[in-house]
């Protein structure tokens, strides 16, 4: 997939999530966010006012030190397309 490709489907993943408005399981939020911020290459710290929910985004982070930004984008999409097709 060439790159201009995989960012267009990476923004209408991240428009698809944005729009969907039931809850999300914790730990697909969790990915979602940590894939989200390896993609976008932004490595500000989490913003919750709790810190257990700041360190479980930093250690998720922490996972994909190891994948490039178009790997992440690839997994977010992934992760979008297979929750939208298996969610009940």
């Amino acid at each position: 997939m060439t790159s201009e490709k995989l960012d267009i489907e990476f923004q209408e993943a991240v428009k698809r999530i944005n729009e969907y408005t039931d809850p999300f399981p914790a730990d697909v939020l969790l990915k979602l966010y940590a894939y989200y911020k390896k993609a976008t290459n932004d490595y500000s710290r989490p913003g919750s006012k709790k810190p257990i929910i700041n360190a479980f985004k930093t250690n998720a982070i922490f996972q994909l030190e190891d994948i490039s930004e178009n790997e992440a984008k690839q997994k977010y999409i992934d992760l979008v397309n297979n929750y939208f097709l298996y969610r009940k």
